[in-house]
């Protein structure tokens, strides 16, 4: 049993430790107690968080809010808090956590066009439910995260650099990207000019960072709350978009089966604005498809920056990888723009 669980204040003595679900960046176990309760453990990942404090007080403030706005008690993560009161222990060094396990819940790692629709309820209600929350009393846990422009700084170093010599061979991919570095500018200077305003966002709005009811399929609650932080109500939309309405994997090398799904497009957009319609600003809304393409853009630079860099940060399996997911992402862009009417038209007969 891991010494760490004698800091937590469990409904029982821990019987059982195990490796839990499919995450990548951080260290998840399922902990059974002799009481029966479930409990998940997590270690912080400190080397991609570095300041574990900020972040659990923004889950702390983010999940107390919830609380008040849910009558399913799975409908928000619950801490387990340490018998010191904390949200966290130090154990050699290392930082960790617990959540009561959400019962009666499953997790999917691809979606159909139902589930689709149910991850746009969610992350569109969890949007609602902190509408009224003060952004700006979170911290940036990731600094930068969705600055498109700074990302794009980020890709002129890589790019002059050239730490790899991978230059020459993708000069195509480089030149599509600085052909839309005015784009990349629209949304945040949009949020200097105070036309979009800072939200509470999540970051991550992939459909696995939703659990749904195992009986019902339908959306309980988000989960993976690491990167909530202040952002844009249209960047947490368009990153969903970006990986879900994709009719193939984010590295597929044939670009010929890439495609950028209208339809769940939207599926999405009429699931996400059934639940948070009403609190979205005018301009937000008009905004969504630039989002969609931004993150997507944003998305793709980073993939084609690692390459260039020799694969530094992006895990990557074979060589080429990081190169295949920044053309299924340019491609993708590529197709939003021959319907950007059509995105918009979707988005202004919805609301």
């Amino acid at each position: 049993m891991h010494p760490v669980l004698s800091h937590f204040a469990l409904f029982g003595a821990p019987v059982s430790c195990a490796p839990f679900g499919s995450g990548h960046i951080n260290g998840t176990h399922l902990v059974v107690c002799d009481s029966g309760r479930r409990y998940v453990l997590q270690h912080i990942n400190t080397s991609v968080f570095r300041e574990p404090e900020k972040l659990m007080r923004n889950i702390e403030l983010v999940t107390a809010h919830l609380r008040k706005k849910v009558d399913d008690p799975r409908g928000v993560l619950r801490l387990v808090p340490t018998f010191a009161g904390q949200s966290f222990a130090v154990e050699n060094g290392e930082f960790w956590r617990v959540y009561e396990l959400v019962e009666g819940s499953v997790c999917y790692q691809s979606a159909d066009a139902t589930l689709f629709c149910e991850s746009a309820v969610a992350f569109g209600r969890f949007q609602n439910q902190l509408s009224d929350f003060p952004a700006d009393a979170l911290a940036e846990t990731i600094p930068q995260f969705h600055d498109t422009p700074a990302r794009y700084l980020a890709f002129h170093r890589a790019v002059e650099q050239n730490a790899a010599n991978r230059r020459d061979a993708v000069s195509r991919e480089i030149d599509f990207v600085l052909a839309r570095e005015d784009f990349s500018r629209i949304l945040m200077d949009r949020l200097a000019a105070g036309e979009l305003p800072l939200r509470v966002t999540h970051n991550d709005t992939k459909i696995n960072n939703v659990l749904f009811d195992e009986q019902t399929n339908k959306a309980l609650c988000v989960i993976d709350l690491d990167t909530v932080m202040p952002g844009l109500s249209v960047n947490d939309f368009g990153d969903a978009i970006r990986f879900g309405a994709s009719t193939a994997a984010e590295d597929e090398p044939d670009l010929s089966k890439v495609r950028f799904d209208l339809a769940l497009y939207e599926t999405y957009v009429k699931g996400y604005l059934s639940t948070c319609g009403e609190s979205l600003t005018k301009t937000e809304k008009a905004m969504l498809p630039t989002g969609a393409k931004m993150m997507t853009l944003e998305c793709g630079l980073r993939f084609l920056a690692d390459h260039l860099n020799g694969d530094v940060y992006f895990h990557v399996s074979r060589e080429g990888q990081n190169l295949d997911r920044a053309r299924t992402q340019f491609r993708l862009v590529e197709e939003m723009e021959k319907s950007w009417d059509q995105m918009h038209k979707i988005v202004e007969d919805t609301h």
